[in-house]
């Protein structure tokens, strides 16, 4: 155990040495709770718990509100899919899953999704849990393109299985089903 204690030690200051030389900061200890808003591919359990290997401590559902769900990312094959990522739409909100986890998994997760990087950057909001609760969560956030792209098939059939799969509401749902995908 002891041993374990110096492994999460070393590999914590190296997360905060790694962060650092691209001007960010990791703020708290590694065991500290964060609430983290997923509203992509990671609502569904095979992207983020099998894929990314994250183990959440508990998870609803939630909102945030002034933000408003795009597909304006360059996904792979480049022109045939489209990523999902939030847009600033003061009058919009986007649905997802919140997530609890720990300072160490968040930093897991950012490795994950390539943050800190080009593409992604972490961006914190306050979100609404389904009960009216209001948290501060973290989230992902990147520039994206002016024009939305399509997601893949493979790709909208994870968000559409995810929200459902975490009970979010049947006007989102049935916002998912609108979406197009590429051919």
């Amino acid at each position: 155990m002891i041993k374990l204690r110096r492994l999460l030690a070393k590999s914590w200051a190296l997360s905060k040495i790694h962060y650092r030389l691209r001007g960010l900061r990791i703020k708290g200890q590694p065991e500290d709770k964060v609430w983290y808003f997923a509203f992509g591919a990671n609502m569904h359990d095979s992207a983020f718990r099998e894929r990314r290997g994250m183990r959440p401590i508990a998870w609803r559902a939630g909102r945030v509100r002034g933000y408003r769900l795009r597909f304006n990312l360059d996904g792979r094959p480049f022109g045939k899919a489209a990523p999902a990522n939030l847009f600033p739409d003061p009058n919009a909100e986007a649905w997802g899953v919140l997530y609890l986890l720990t300072r160490a998994s968040l930093v897991h997760l950012d490795s994950t999704e390539g943050v800190p990087g080009r593409r992604y950057r972490q961006l914190w909001v306050d979100a609404e849990d389904t009960d009216g609760n209001r948290l501060p969560v973290v989230t992902y956030i990147a520039d994206g393109n002016e024009t939305d792209g399509n997601p893949s098939l493979r790709y909208i059939t994870l968000l559409r299985d995810g929200a459902r799969a975490h009970n979010l509401p049947d006007h989102y749902l049935r916002f998912l089903a609108n979406v197009k995908h590429a051919e």
